[in-house]
């Protein structure tokens, strides 16, 4: 009995005419139409990239609830919910655009903003700490001078004015003090001999500054040569001519840390903040080239006598 040859085509037709027989290459080939017939008839939108999302939290509208009750003291209707989200979407939108269409570049304004919550952020990123005993008593010791009271005057006075007594109402102060000599402050004859002042006629417990605020700097500073229990004068201040009884008269004195710790404190921690500030922009500013164009004729004498800031 003889075997016929089978040639390499022939077996591989046999084999294809086997897969092509295959119930399950029908099965799939069949899935196939199905699936594409289905996405021809209903197309689907296709989703929306991440850069394009407007994605709200949880904590986003928290946070939107707490602001609304702290403004109105209620919490928001489902009604007002529902606005301030379209509220923010629409800035978020309005937000992304604009920087989309580059509007942010070139404006002073949102420059400054930029600039200012950056600084914001450097204040904050400074974490201070509490100065030691030690620390803050040094720190005191340097910069006391800031800390230094100023001197207290308590005072009444009689007014002379040049705008009724022209050029005699120094005359006439210098013959009122003649009459109430040894006479206390509160005399009844001293409410007769002066005139009607525009503002009060006994400062208590006033610093310089503020004596300075009402009669002038030079009367307040004439104060300081006076002495407490008589009438003395007459002194003159940018009103007109005055009488004075000093009631008491407080020096300025450098306190001790123990009466001002807390003021102290707070400078200290203010200072420490500043420092900070000025280390992070520094840090910032080495990042960066500054490049000057080269100064115009114009200014050029002016450049010459600071030669460092085209330099810098």
């Amino acid at each position: 009995m003889s075997i016929a040859a089978v040639s390499p085509a022939d077996a591989q037709r046999s084999r294809v005419g086997r897969w092509l027989r295959e119930p399950l290459l029908h099965f799939l080939l069949a899935g196939g139409v199905l699936f594409a017939v289905y996405g021809a008839l209903n197309p689907q939108i296709s989703a929306p990239s991440p850069a394009n999302q407007i994605r709200l939290t949880r904590d986003d509208l928290r946070q939107m609830a707490v602001l609304w009750a702290g403004k109105w003291q209620r919490p928001p209707t489902p009604t007002e919910m529902n606005s301030l989200i379209e509220n923010r979407i629409r800035e978020e939108i309005l937000y992304r655009e604009s920087l989309a269409l580059g509007l942010d570049q070139g404006d002073t304004i949102v420059r400054r903003r930029l600039a200012q919550k950056m600084e914001f952020l450097a204040e904050d990123s400074a974490a201070i700490r509490d100065p030691s005993a030690a620390e803050l008593q040094a720190w005191f010791e340097q910069n006391r001078e800031r800390f230094a009271l100023p001197g207290r005057i308590s005072f009444r006075h009689l007014y002379f004015s040049p705008d009724q007594r022209g050029q005699g109402a120094r005359a006439a102060a210098g013959a009122a003090l003649a009459k109430l000599v040894d006479q206390p402050a509160d005399s009844p004859l001293a409410e007769r001999l002066g005139d009607r002042f525009m503002f009060e006629d006994h400062y208590a417990e006033r610093s310089p500054e503020q004596v300075a605020g009402v009669f002038g700097a030079a009367f307040a500073q004439s104060l300081s040569a006076l002495k407490a229990g008589a009438w003395q004068g007459p002194v003159e201040s940018g009103l007109g001519w005055h009488l004075l009884f000093i009631d008491s008269l407080t020096p300025g004195r450098l306190p001790i840390l123990e009466e001002i710790e807390a003021d102290v404190r707070a400078e200290w921690i203010n200072a420490q903040r500043a420092d900070a500030k000025r280390q992070s922009f520094a840090a910032m500013r080495a990042r960066y080239e500054v490049v000057l164009p080269p100064p115009d004729a114009a200014v050029a004498p002016a450049a010459a006598t600071a030669p460092t800031s085209n330099a810098r």
